[in-house]
């Protein structure tokens, strides 16, 4: 995997790297057809040093990505929440109803790693049953540097459901760490009570789960690193109220075709939210972009 954006020194002062002026402006003359041939040669040699430089970089970079996707130090007791979605370069989140396909070997080693960085995975009902959620898998060196770091050896699941419709025998609950149900208080109370044998019950609302009382419920039980994973319902429903830090964003060579859900669903939003473009990493044809808010 290589960093293309922000570019490594040696290569971050370079004119293919940082974008120069335009070379026509270097030098000017009366003799148009001269200025034309500057132009296009300096231009020629300016496409060459970016090619050199991004191959250098190809071939000498040693990227951490532990350090990479580092949760700032703030995130150890306020609230960081990090979106991660793949995508097709024309926008689609799924075939046949599940992310799964779009994603490869690069996708899936940093969706582990986002995972093993984590507190909690955050997840929406839907996206629980479609994907068949089970618990976080974290081999024993990671647990050791999680617990070394502070953090519990494994990161459970939470779960926003507003019906509490999940089956107690679900794999979802065949984990060495109990899940957390995020609901709300028109939840069937019976559901509730048989889930609470096997899960972590939270009330986050009346008649729905309100996103903000949900980071709290998990904040309030120290998970303040929290990752979510979707869909793309949860995902406009924390970034429409503001608590989305940060959209980690893969996206996949190839193209969906219409008629596929993106990363974002929901009702209109009254005007599109800003993001910063902080990263782009690549390994073969796959890019892997970081935004925050």
């Amino acid at each position: 995997m290589r960093r293309i954006f922000p570019v490594p020194p040696p290569f971050a002062g370079s004119a293919g790297a940082a974008g120069a002026v335009a070379p026509g402006k270097a030098a000017a003359t009366t003799d148009a057809a001269a200025t034309t041939d500057s132009t296009a040669a300096a231009g020629a040699g300016l496409a060459r040093k970016a090619i050199e430089d991004i191959e250098a970089v190809e071939d000498i970079e040693d990227i951490d990505l532990d350090e990479v996707y580092a949760y700032p130090p703030s995130a150890a007791h306020t609230p960081y929440i990090r979106a991660n979605f793949v995508a097709s370069v024309d926008g689609a989140a799924e075939v046949g109803g599940r992310s799964g396909p779009l994603g490869g070997e690069a996708d899936l080693r940093v969706f582990r790693l986002l995972r093993w960085l984590s507190d909690v995975v955050l997840v929406g009902a839907g996206t629980a049953r479609t994907e068949n959620y089970g618990p976080v898998v974290i081999p024993p060196e990671r647990r050791e540097r999680r617990v070394a770091a502070g953090l519990a050896a494994v990161p459970p699941i939470a779960v926003v459901t507003a019906t509490a419709g999940f089956d107690p025998g679900a794999r979802l609950f065949r984990g060495e760490i109990r899940p957390v149900l995020l609901t709300c208080e028109t939840a069937p109370l019976d559901r509730r009570r048989r889930l609470a044998a096997v899960a972590d019950i939270a009330i986050c609302g009346g008649s729905a789960v309100e996103p903000d009382l949900a980071v709290r419920a998990l904040a309030e039980r120290g998970m303040t690193r929290i990752l979510t994973e979707g869909g793309p319902l949860l995902h406009s429903q924390l970034a429409a109220a503001g608590l989305l830090d940060e959209l980690c964003l893969t996206i996949a060579p190839v193209l969906a075709g219409p008629g596929r859900l993106g990363i974002m669903k929901g009702e209109p939003w009254p005007a599109p939210a800003a993001l910063t473009l902080t990263q782009i990493l690549a390994e073969d044809d796959v890019l892997f972009l970081r935004y925050r808010r």
